[in-house]
C-alpha cells in the first residue's frame, strides 16, 4: 500500500530548522530500508510530503512516530492511504503494482 504523508509545521520555521538535520536522518534511514520513495517541502513552506509505502498504516504510523519532528511538537502528519489504478508509461511497475499502464483512456 502506498501513503501520502503530509507534514504540517506547528512551529516557527526557526524551530524547524533546528530539527531538520535530525528529520533528514530520520528520511534516511526510511530510503535505506525501502520505506520512503519520494520526499520534500511544500511551497510555500508551511509543511512537507513523503510517498510512502508500508505492509499497513499501523506500521507506517509507528515509523513516524520515531521523526525527530513528531517527538518534539514540529509538525503534525497526515496519512493518507492510497492505491494507484492507473501510471504513466514512464513510472516504474514496481511504483505501484496494482496499477495498469494508462493509455490515454480511464477504465477504472
Amino acid at each position: 500500500m502506498l501513503y501520502i504523508i503530509l507534514l504540517t509545521y506547528r512551529q516557527p520555521l526557526d524551530v524547524v530548522e533546528r530539527h531538520l538535520e535530525d528529520h533528514r536522518s530520520f528520511l534516511a534511514q526510511h530510503y535505506r530500508a525501502g520505506h520512503f520513495l519520494l520526499s520534500g517541502p511544500q511551497e510555500p513552506r508551511q509543511g512537507g510530503a513523503i510517498l510512502a509505502q508500508a505492509p499497513d498504516r499501523a506500521t507506517l504510523e509507528g515509523w513516524l512516530r520515531e521523526d525527530p519532528f513528531h517527538a518534539h511538537g514540529v509538525a503534525d502528519a497526515t496519512v493518507v492511504a492510497w492505491q494507484p489504478t492507473l501510471r504513466a508509461p514512464g513510472i516504474a511497475a514496481a511504483i505501484a503494482p496494482g496499477a495498469a499502464l494508462a493509455n490515454g483512456t480511464a477504465t477504472r
